[in-house]
């Protein structure tokens, strides 16, 4: 199956089209609504034929857990989203039902979690799974070898990531992603690393599996033993979330239906 992050789908389609699409009174940006049907439908006939493809966003408060461990997390974001970027969102779900894709915004969770959890609920039944996402977090789901992370932004030999490709280009393993990236920072969610630690160093603290509890004192720095209890902090705010409370049904297993073109969804939805 097919699990697309739909944040970051919106946000490359509203701000990653070379131009402006706009409804024929040219009073309305239908570039967020149009780009994201645009590229759900490409991905579904390039990647996902025949699959279920099933949508998660953030909720509005999706964060509030994780801001109460460290409130810079993710305060380096815009306080409040582009009103057009908002307005897109609303008529992206209505045009993911008139598609017949399922989609979910659970109430007080981040998308990445609900994506972490959906997928160990795809597994417990068999089902391999693709996450459609830029979001380097998702690394760390694909310790599972029927796990794969797909960036159709890239060139299309490299779109598909597996765990054995995270040990060749980080020399860490999938499962080590948080304690790696806890050390090295993520400039995407403001979290700052610790200084002076950079990515070769990371993957030699964490050689031979392991985590951050398991690196002797005598191989830290002063400067970074200062630092660890922030280590261990920001690592478990980078860990997904696998137990979500969602219910079972969500995954029907039922193949999703050929997307129609944007334009066309658009016409239908009164959106031109």
């Amino acid at each position: 199956m097919l699990l697309v992050d739909g944040h970051h789908l919106l946000y490359r389609a509203w701000y990653g089209f070379a131009a402006r699409i706009h409804s024929r009174d040219k009073q309305h940006d239908r570039t967020g609504v149009f780009g994201f049907a645009a590229l759900l439908r490409k991905a579904q006939l390039q990647h996902a034929p025949g699959h279920e493809v099933f949508v998660v966003f953030d909720a509005e408060n999706g964060t509030q857990e994780r801001v109460e461990q460290d409130d810079a997390y993710k305060a380096n974001r815009a306080a409040q989203p582009d009103p057009g970027l908002m307005e897109s969102l609303i008529h992206v779900k209505a045009a993911l039902d008139e598609s017949g894709v399922r989609w979910i915004e659970q109430d007080g969770c981040e998308g990445d979690d609900a994506i972490a959890t959906l997928t160990v609920l795809a597994r417990r039944h068999g089902r391999p799974v693709d996450v459609m996402s830029g979001d380097k977090d998702f690394l760390q789901l694909l310790a599972d070898t029927e796990v794969r992370l797909l960036n159709t932004m890239l060139a299309e030999h490299r779109r598909y990531s597996t765990g054995l490709d995270v040990v060749a280009r980080y020399s860490v393993s999938a499962s080590q992603w948080p304690d790696y990236r806890a050390l090295t920072g993520d400039p995407a969610d403001n979290i700052a690393g610790v200084r002076g630690i950079g990515t070769k160093t990371a993957a030699r603290l964490l050689r031979e599996g392991r985590s951050l509890e398991q690196i002797p004192a005598d191989e830290l720095r002063p400067t970074w033993a200062e630092q660890w209890p922030d280590a261990l902090r920001w690592r478990e705010m980078i860990r997904l979330d696998h137990k979500v409370d969602l219910p079972d049904e969500l995954l029907t297993g039922t193949p999703t239906p050929a997307l129609p073109r944007a334009a066309l969804l658009l016409e239908r939805l009164r959106l031109w």
